[in-house]
């Protein structure tokens, strides 16, 4: 695995939020990282509210939470369908796992992640006997004391090796990283594998469908078009990703992120 990616593909407002926040990622330990894509901290002592807005990856987060007024909580966070706002407020802490499309079933393998797809669930729920971790994880003011706590909970689980993880963990980097991959019946050919196949192997280890995953990509990288500060050339991005036209490449955008792309960037410039 790489080092943690510098990307800001899927924070709304990636600059407004790195302003008001202490935003960080790190790398898991090596037995970790076949796994996992990253470790994600975040501090912040806000004077003013501040909502922050993220379209999710096709992945499964383990979040630990300390928020003002609050008692400390952990939770799984499945693969989340629509843009997802956080409040925050005050003082507070983040430390998140995010787990690359496929990698966290080793570490529950008995549970289909399909299951956890648009869900929240308290971590015990998920994975028993975990309860001690939160205060392991959230109260050390040390950053690295915190990465050993995260590395130290994931490693007491034992994940099992698990050919049909790996194979998912790379069929999804495989749509990530080629636009060229636009339906679902030819990327299933070309793996030697029916439609029904990819698609039942996605429910049990990614969570979401490679349909969900191919558009959810293409308006991540739209996203990020978005913040640069030059103009975009919307008719050309949306046949770079694959889109019929232009008019197909709005409509997902603004259903996902609740503004057309171009008033949007308008609005971060």
């Amino acid at each position: 695995m790489a080092a943690p990616r510098r990307d800001t593909r899927g924070i709304v407002d990636a600059t407004e939020l790195f302003s008001r926040v202490h935003f960080r990622r790190r790398e898991p330990a090596p037995p970790l990282r076949p796994y996992l894509e990253h470790y994600w901290l975040i501090d912040w002592d806000l004077p003013q509210p501040y909502a922050s807005h993220v379209v999710p990856h096709p992945s499964v987060n383990i979040v630990f939470q300390k928020y003002a007024g609050q008692d400390p909580f952990s939770e799984v966070a499945g693969i989340g369908l629509d843009l997802f706002t956080q409040k925050l407020e005050g003082r507070g802490r983040v430390c998140g796992i995010q787990f690359r499309p496929g990698g966290f079933r080793p570490f529950a393998p008995e549970r289909p992640v399909t299951s956890l797809t648009g869900q929240r669930i308290r971590l015990p729920e998920v994975l028993p006997g975990s309860t001690g971790a939160i205060e392991a994880v959230l109260t050390p003011d040390d950053e690295e004391a915190r990465v050993a706590a995260l590395d130290a909970f994931l490693l007491s689980l034992n994940p099992r090796p698990d050919p049909q993880a790996d194979l998912a963990m790379t069929l999804v980097d495989q749509i990530r990283g080629d636009r060229t991959i636009r339906q679902v019946g030819d990327f299933a050919h070309a793996q030697g594998m029916t439609v029904r196949s990819l698609q039942r192997l996605f429910a049990a280890y990614v969570g979401v469908g490679p349909k969900w995953i191919i558009l959810r990509y293409r308006i991540h990288e739209a996203l990020e078009q978005a913040e640069t500060s030059h103009p975009v050339d919307w008719a050309g991005l949306a046949a770079d990703l694959g889109y019929a036209d232009q008019a197909h490449l709005v409509r997902d955008f603004t259903s996902t992120v609740g503004v057309p792309p171009s008033a949007y960037a308008r609005g971060v410039r």
